[in-house]
Formats: structure tokens, C-alpha cells, sequence
């Protein structure tokens, strides 16, 4: 069920489930194409545009424009770095420092779908920075406020595994801990951006999953 938490006649801003692909997808159910039927009831000639994306085993907050003009406006938005996206996680292990600063090289393995970290510059990598602050520890778990600086692929999950706090569920980045299929402790909690057509500053939160080590954090 699509879980809508802003929409105006511009844009929809919804909170996606973990497990499901934002973009429109042949062979499965997809962000997209709920938002698409979503919008049919109300609508004939319905457009949606994909501003943004999260993995598939990422929750949380997903913007759509529902005009070829509001999405053009929101790509430029992201060109310019003008949209901030503020991120929560669960992760194994305690960070050394209460908040701190990532500063880090990217490289994108193509071939097993994956981000290489490296403290130094390489050939084929890119920068990658995020924030990230330290909001309560329990039994060797934390939960994390991230905000990345850039947007490269797998960065957050690629970045926190480098430093020994894999985020729990994600296999692929080192987390031995179980969670729920298709799923990690990686939610997209916050977004926040200039209004389209006005001055108005716009900032609207997803609420996290309710369930699973999630739960241990309320």
C-alpha cells in the first residue's frame, strides 16, 4: 500500500518499504508504478517522473514530480546540491567519535555490484563525504544520523562497512547479523528542498520501519 506523505499538484513525496525497487520494472512491482496507478484514479494523462532512487533494500523517503516541468526543476535542485537527504542506520559496533566527518575515494565494481573504498585517490574513483552523528547505543548497536555530501552508488553502506560499523542485514558490505529478506538497517528519513514554484522551504520525514533490531531504538 503506498504510503503518501506529501503531495501537491506539483509533486508526491511517499515513504518506500525496504524490499521493493523505486523504478518501473517489467518482471515486478515497483515505487513507480503504485504511484503511477495511485495517481490514475484521480487522473487521465498521468506522468511520473523519478527525481531520485533508493536501493532495493533501503527505506524511506522518495520524491516523484507529476510534471515534465517539476522534474526538470528538482534534477537541477540535485544538480546543484540544493536538496539535502538526511539518512538514519543501524549498525554493528560503536563509532570511535560521537559525529564525525567521511572523507573517502569510491570505486564502482561494475561486475559484482558493489563500491570500493579507499582512503586514497585511484584511478577509476571518485570522492565520496558524509556527516554523521551518533544518536544511542545499545548492545553493541548504534543508531546512525548520516548525511551525505555527495551521491555516489552504495556510498553510505559502502562508507560506514570501511570503518568497522556494518550496517546490519547488508551481507554484502560484511554484516553477519540477520535481518528481514531484501532488506538493511538503512532508511531515508529526511528530504528537504525549495519549494517548486515558490520560496517556500519544504522539509518532510518518513518514519522509520517498526520492526525488527529497528525496534531497539525508538
Amino acid at each position: 500500500m503506498l504510503n503518501i506523505i506529501h503531495e501537491t499538484k506539483d509533486y508526491i513525496v511517499v515513504n518506500k518499504s525496504a524490499g521493493l525497487i523505486t523504478e518501473k520494472n517489467p518482471y515486478e512491482d515497483s515505487l513507480e508504478s503504485q504511484v503511477f496507478m495511485y495517481l490514475q484514479k484521480s487522473k487521465k494523462n498521468v506522468f511520473v517522473g523519478v527525481v531520485h532512487r533508493l536501493d532495493r533494500v533501503t527505506s524511506g523517503v522518495v520524491l516523484f514530480a507529476k510534471k515534465k516541468s517539476t522534474l526538470k526543476y528538482f534534477n537541477a535542485q540535485f544538480e546543484k546540491k540544493a536538496i539535502q537527504k538526511t539518512y538514519l542506520a543501524v549498525c554493528s559496533g560503536i563509532p570511535k567519535k560521537m559525529k564525525g566527518k567521511l572523507s573517502h575515494f569510491l570505486e564502482k565494481d561494475l561486475k559484482n555490484k558493489k563500491a570500493i573504498i579507499y582512503n586514497t585517490k585511484t584511478t577509476n574513483s571518485k570522492s565520496c563525504v558524509l556527516l554523521y552523528s551518533n544518536l544511542k547505543s545499545f548492545d553493541n548497536k548504534c543508531l546512525i544520523d548520516i548525511k551525505p555530501q555527495t551521491g555516489r552508488f552504495h556510498q553510505i553502506r559502502a562508507q560506514l562497512s570501511f570503518i568497522d560499523l556494518p550496517i546490519i542485514g547488508d551481507e554484502k558490505y560484511g554484516s553477519n547479523i540477520d535481518h528481514f529478506k531484501n532488506e538493511v538497517c538503512l532508511h531515508a528519513s529526511k528530504i528537504k528542498f525549495k519549494d517548486f514554484d515558490s520560496d517556500e522551504i519544504i522539509e518532510l520525514s518518513a518514519e522509520k520501519p517498526s520492526k525488527g533490531v529497528w525496534n531497539l531504538f525508538d
